[in-house]
């Protein structure tokens, strides 16, 4: 398969690090805090609220009845959910397959994910709406709620059409959801997909735009163009210092995924990223606090 490769040209301005513009690197809770509670529950983000993130990091999905719920896969996970029966499902059943109320007969927060050694279980959470985390926040008494953003992911496949809403109809049910609850402008969309991207612009401009990445593209601010995107989101593994000072000329932020390591923290920060997202951000917090860059 060819590679696509974007070039752009980028006037040469003075490249000045996030930390040197504000002295602060944003914490984005992955999944809440993957690390420490189950997954895009509302046990994670209540938690990532205590600990003080910036950002609640989470992903989308929709069911049969137009509602969008908080989960990583388009399925309910049989590894991490049990069944209305309170075993552990035989199969992928599709999100989009089943109504909200369906859905919420699983239960996600029994089991504990062997790759967090630290979670702590949370015996019946369920697959959350966006409203009810919206709510969460908005019910909240922790300092963090007050102005926490979100960062939030569409689910979405060129080629898996049938396992969600077409691009447009998807960034109509977030633009509405978010504009319901007076969150519009704490709200971040990220995708792979840019249509989602551009389909949210259109809806609602003054929603934040991110492009996850995960590959080698040679030209991230060119890509960062062709999706108007506000941030880029890249693997860390495939980010160079040259993409982030690229990126900073262009008028675009960087916030690298999923970084867990200190030496990763390290360089990231060495490199003047704007953001950096966790399973652990409890600990990344206090890691940026000795840094002075909190």
């Amino acid at each position: 398969m060819k590679k696509l490769i974007f070039t752009i040209l980028i006037a040469a301005v003075p490249v000045v690090s996030a930390q040197e513009r504000t002295g602060h690197i944003d914490v984005h809770g992955h999944r809440g805090t993957s690390g420490t509670r189950p997954e895009n529950t509302l046990a994670a983000f209540r938690e990532a609220l205590r600990v003080g993130v910036d950002v609640l990091e989470m992903d989308m999905n929709v069911t049969r009845d137009g509602v969008i719920v908080i989960s990583h896969e388009k399925f309910v996970n049989p590894e991490l959910c049990l069944g209305p029966d309170g075993k552990k499902p035989s199969r992928r059943t599709p999100i989009i397959s089943l109504s909200f109320e369906e859905l919420e007969k699983y239960d996600c927060g029994s089991i504990k994910n062997p790759g967090f050694p630290k979670q702590v279980p949370s015996p019946g959470e369920k697959i959350p709406s966006l409203a009810e985390v919206f709510e969460l926040v908005k019910n909240s008494t922790e300092p963090a709620a007050a102005k926490v953003r979100f960062n939030i992911e569409t689910k979405i496949v060129p080629g898996e059409r049938e396992m969600s809403p077409e691009p447009e109809a998807f960034a109509k049910l977030v633009v509405d959801t978010a504009a319901r609850y007076g969150m519009t402008a704490r709200v971040i969309v990220q995708s792979f997909d840019w249509r989602t991207l551009r389909a949210v612009k259109k809806l609602e401009p003054a929603i934040k735009l991110s492009q996850l990445t995960e590959a080698d593209l040679v030209d991230l601010a060119a890509v960062a163009k062709t999706s108007r995107a506000d941030f880029i989101s890249p693997w860390f593994t495939w980010l160079t210092r040259e993409d982030v000072d690229r990126l900073h000329a262009a008028g675009v932020k960087v916030a690298p995924w999923t970084l867990n390591d200190k030496k990763d923290i390290d360089t990231a920060v060495s490199w003047g990223v704007d953001a950096i997202i966790t399973d652990y951000p409890a600990e990344l917090i206090e890691y940026l606090k000795e840094k002075k860059l909190r």
